[in-house]
């Protein structure tokens, strides 16, 4: 879940990279280590770039150090094939938040990937525009409607078509497809960061300027903008799980995010294999740690707080 217009400014830029920088992200493979204090072993989660994903995360790495004695690395990838890859290569354990509704299957049919269950959290993907809109042309909101609205998305990097931005690179994403498939007078941009697209829908609302882009939950954006939801572009419903068959034609499903393991993980069979299997927690705690990260705390900082205040959870995933 996953820079804009031209494009980019930063809102959350700052907190957010010092947050990931703090947990412990970087671009390659044992770059930062929590220190051990028991008999765990070493275990490598993947980061995926966007605060949400941060958050579940950060706050697994800090349980599995603090309660396992667990040494802890941190790798941010883009999600999907690279991360699957990792993980069947042995650099990755952990990936705490898939949205690809089971484009892992090859991995998992040759036994490198292994499903253990849903995290809790139930993600949304769409594209929606800036809430005022909504109010002003309230028929918007249908998809059969916005080639009529085209025009006013215009910018100087669409090419004369609607500019319609998607997240960046890399996220779970069918925003072409459905350009294509739907015949919309769009033009796809492609966002370069969380924030840019954070920045891109603020500015909108606040500016009554025009604005589509890609959106899901959970995600602390919607409560900047709480009647963010009721500005979902609706398209006909899914008809499909994994992106690669979608046709375009019809919209992202609602679908529980699911954890992934390593199978030296799962053969593992050890006590973090069992906290990772036994994670599970809300929307809402999710965006309350990420609420965190963008108002400034470190990554290490918001985990440590949620899990303080939420003992009898973090308890039931140690089985105590």
């Amino acid at each position: 879940m996953k820079s804009l217009f031209g494009r980019r400014s930063a809102i959350v830029t700052a907190a957010l990279a010092t947050a990931l920088v703090l947990s412990g992200c970087s671009s390659s493979v044992n770059d930062s280590a929590g220190e051990a204090s028991g008999d765990c072993g070493s275990y490598a989660i993947a980061m995926h770039a966007w605060g949400g994903y941060t958050a579940s995360a950060q706050v697994l790495a800090e349980v599995a150090k603090a309660e396992l004695g667990c040494t802890i690395t941190q790798t941010t990838l883009e999600e999907g094939p690279v991360t699957y890859d990792a993980m069947e290569a042995g650099t990755i354990d952990v990936l705490i938040e898939d949205w690809g509704g089971g484009r892992w299957k090859d991995w998992s049919d040759r036994g490198a990937v292994v499903e253990v269950g849903d995290n809790g959290n139930i993600g949304i993907i769409g594209m929606y525009v800036a809430p005022w809109m909504v109010e002003k042309y309230p028929d918007i909101t249908d998809s059969k409607n916005l080639n009529k609205y085209a025009a006013l998305f215009k910018t100087a990097d669409s090419g004369g078509k609607g500019a319609w931005f998607e997240g960046p690179t890399g996220y779970t994403t069918i925003g072409e497809k459905m350009v294509s498939a739907n015949k919309l007078n769009f033009k796809v941009i492609f966002s370069g960061s969380e924030a840019a697209l954070v920045d891109g829908f603020l500015k909108a609302e606040e500016n009554k300027t025009p604005f589509i882009g890609y959106a899901w939950q959970p995600w602390t954006l919607h409560s900047k903008l709480p009647t963010l939801e009721a500005a979902r572009v609706k398209f006909p419903a899914n008809d499909w799980s994994d992106p690669a068959a979608a046709s375009g034609l019809t919209d992202y499903p609602s679908t529980p995010l699911k954890k992934l393991i390593s199978k030296k993980l799962n053969d593992a069979n050890d006590s973090f294999t069992s906290l990772v299997k036994n994670f599970s927690w809300t929307n809402a705690d999710q965006n309350g740690v990420a609420a965190d990260l963008e108002s400034g705390m470190t990554a290490e900082e918001a985990a440590k707080k949620w899990i303080a205040a939420n003992t009898a959870t973090v308890n039931s995933w140690l089985g105590k």
